[in-house]
């Protein structure tokens, strides 16, 4: 979970004289049109001791350039700090969101009182749609600058865009003394596009949304919520998740009375923000073949598996993880198949490193925390003899490490992997049937399926072709609920989501595309 400790603004500022005194006009020329061009944040205890530096620079090129700075190691090198880029887009710019009004229209009201400080108060007042908007401002002078106290508006949201209510914002531990080299990338770093897919997930997220005024009862849930989840917010940013949390219980509390084949319900995420979702849907797709082998469908052709198989029954499928708030979905996937197929050969269920893949294949085209592909994965470990237990390489992160590992410590050594037949029901239950948990991609990005919680999820707003997917999970069996086929799903955001950590799905209309994109291993 992100924890702002402290936020830092740099403003391009362009003054304005007012109507009134020199000495008026003078202050509030230091505050006028302000627009924010860089944003640094200090996340403590979030970017594992600087391996990973994030920035937002809305001011360069049309729709602003985002960076990130982090390890990678590819074939030819090894743990290299290296610069990768993000051009913004007309559709997703790059930016800092605004949290200062445009002051060219506010007019001097007098003088005020606000915290216990003398105060100079700005008012805009305008009209639309049959209703009066007052935007009003406190700026105080102290000798040092002018300094913005709050923001008020009653009306539309001018700053975030949202609905008409009364909305105000507390500017605290404002600064003007901010070193300008925090927010430079390093002197001399060449940046470049991410080498794989991962190249379209968005670097950064923003920290700052709506600041909502909700009902009391909803407070004293959201409290509820904060207690048994063991979090602590500050600030704006208690009204930020408060607001979030608010939102998705609405649509929870919907999208139950529809009375579906499913049941959603709160869970460890009721309370981030869409962008903060998005983010975990790590499962970044390029187009064309990768050098997988085809299913052998002929040498099947006689096989009927079962009407029901969960291979959780017979051991071979390791504990849910929690892939915390990093788009690593692909490496649990990948794991998890291969989890699978050792147990197969060996009869041992071992608990293989998601954290290896994520630090160590950048060469073949996986970008950490910001998306990859499973079968980029398993070329990896082909190449280089296997892959290292979660024990012996290292605890999981949530974030993109330096790559290490000794050889000798491998295990699961793939020969080949197989591509199962996009769209084919029944060439996915011989899979599971014979070669046991398989990586599958589907399309997650609905909030129905952030919130599920049991039942047959069944969402006709998916998305089901394989270009589309965005989210990597891994099928486990497969079966028959009061007469509806589904499959069984496990997923990688902890056990606090959906059941115990699981999904069934429906095989109605290869429904979210579970069929679409299914890999599976053969170990030598």
């Amino acid at each position: 979970m992100y924890q702002v400790s402290s936020t830092f603004l740099i403003l391009r500022l362009k003054s304005r004289l007012r109507p009134g005194t020199t000495q008026q006009a003078k202050k509030v020329g230091l505050i006028t049109t302000t627009d924010i061009s860089k944003l640094w944040m200090d996340l403590d205890e979030i970017w594992w001791s600087g391996q990973v530096k994030t920035f937002q620079h809305a001011f360069e090129l049309q729709y602003g350039i985002g960076y990130k700075i982090s390890p990678e190691t590819t074939e030819t090198e090894f743990n290299v700090i290296k610069c990768f880029q993000v051009n913004g887009t007309k559709t997703t710019p790059i930016y800092s969101q605004p949290i200062f009004p445009d002051t060219s229209s506010f007019k001097f009201v007098g003088m005020d009182h606000l915290k216990g400080r003398k105060c100079e108060l700005w008012r805009n007042v305008t009209y639309g749609g049959g209703r009066k908007q007052t935007f009003s401002l406190w700026v105080t002078d102290d000798g040092d600058g002018v300094e913005p106290l709050r923001y008020e508006m009653i009306g539309v949201d001018t700053l975030l865009d949202s609905h008409f209510d009364k909305y105000y914002i507390d500017y605290d531990n404002f600064r003007k003394d901010v070193d300008p080299a925090h927010f430079h990338k390093p002197k001399g770093m060449k940046c470049v596009g991410f080498p794989g897919p991962g190249v379209e997930h968005h670097l950064l997220l923003n920290p700052i949304a709506e600041l909502m005024h909700k009902p009391a009862h909803m407070h004293g849930l959201f409290n509820h919520f904060k207690r048994q989840h063991g979090r602590t917010y500050m600030g704006h940013e208690n009204e930020d998740r408060r607001d979030a949390f608010v939102h998705n219980v609405r649509f929870i509390h919907s999208t139950n009375r529809a009375q579906s084949s499913f049941r959603v319900g709160m869970n460890h995420l009721t309370d981030y923000l869409r962008n903060e979702v998005q983010s975990i849907l790590g499962h970044k797709p390029s187009p064309g073949p990768n050098g997988g082998l085809p299913f052998p469908a002929k040498l099947y052709a006689g096989v009927e598996p079962p009407e029901n198989l969960d291979w959780r029954l017979y051991g071979a499928v390791t504990p849910v993880k929690d892939q915390a708030i990093c788009g690593s979905c692909w490496s649990f996937a990948s794991t998890g198949t291969l989890e699978g197929a050792l147990f197969l050969k060996t009869g041992k269920l071992v608990k293989l490193s998601q954290q290896m893949l994520m630090d160590c294949t950048w060469g073949f085209g996986n970008n950490g925390c910001d998306g990859g592909e499973e079968w980029r994965g398993y070329e990896w470990i082909k190449r280089h003899g296997g892959i290292c237990t979660a024990e012996s390489y290292g605890s999981y992160m949530g974030e993109n490490g330096f790559c290490h590992y000794n050889s000798s410590e491998q295990v699961a050594q793939i020969e080949n992997y197989v591509n199962v037949t996009s769209g084919d029901a029944q060439a996915l239950r011989i899979a599971l049937f014979k070669h046991g948990p398989t990586a599958v991609s589907m399309d997650a990005m609905q909030r129905s399926f952030t919130f599920y919680e049991n039942g047959i999820y069944y969402e006709p707003k998916c998305k089901n072709k394989a270009e589309e997917m965005n989210h990597a999970v891994l099928a486990v069996g497969y079966g028959v609920l009061q007469g509806k086929p589904y499959w069984l799903v496990k997923n990688s955001w902890s056990t606090y989501w959906g059941n115990a950590g699981y999904f069934l799905i429906s095989t109605k209309d290869n429904n979210c595309g579970i069929t679409s994109d299914a890999t599976f291993v053969v170990l030598k």
